[in-house]
């Protein structure tokens, strides 16, 4: 499972600007976490981590990033966090319901060369999708043995990209050990701290 101390917020904020940036200035939410979901997926199997370091949830039009899209609701002034987003304003805007616009470039000082790396990738797979084929490609395994509204396994996830069970076993228990020393040592720690 992706574990939410692991979630960095700041380099998931400039991964969404980079996102938008390529797809000439605005982008939907939905593209937005499908890109996010492909890019993550592919740099967790080659590199051992997620970009984002957010947990995906299985929902009815495919895998959603959880803090990613409080974040996102937060800005549109339509969640619990509403209250909080202050200091998320200035990264990005919404056009109207489901359409975000950025409100500052991408710092690329955030994103490492393999985050970008595969950032395009995601972007690529997205890029000349609608939003039901999108949905159709993100229903994979790791969605299919998923209860609604549940979190999806990291296990799951690589194993739907192809990789061993050995390699999705040796993964999963590095990011629980991870998210362990992180709770066990940086108490308390909340999921928009960087």
């Amino acid at each position: 499972m992706f574990l939410i101390s692991l979630f960095n917020k700041d380099v998931t904020l400039n991964a969404v600007l980079y996102i938008t940036e390529k797809a000439g200035g605005k982008a939907d939410m939905h593209k937005i976490f499908k890109t996010l979901y492909f890019a993550d997926r592919e740099h967790l199997c080659k590199y051992g981590r997620s970009i984002t370091g957010d947990f995906y949830r299985a929902l009815q039009y495919g895998p959603v990033p959880s803090n990613t899209s409080d974040i996102f609701r937060a800005i549109r002034g339509d969640s619990f966090f509403a209250y909080a987003s202050a200091p998320l304003q200035g990264y990005f805007h919404f056009v109207n319901k489901y359409i975000i616009a950025p409100d500052k470039k991408c710092d690329k000082d955030y994103l490492s060369d393999t985050d970008i790396e595969c950032l395009d990738f995601g972007i690529n797979i997205c890029k000349d999708l609608s939003l039901s084929e999108l949905t159709e490609l993100s229903h994979g395994l790791a969605w299919q043995n998923t209860a609604y509204d549940k979190e999806m396994s990291v296990g799951d996830i690589l194993r739907e990209n192809g990789d061993t069970d050995e390699y999705a076993e040796y993964i999963s228990g590095k990011l629980r050990a991870e998210n362990a020393f992180l709770c066990g040592t940086m108490m308390p720690y909340i999921t928009w701290q960087s």
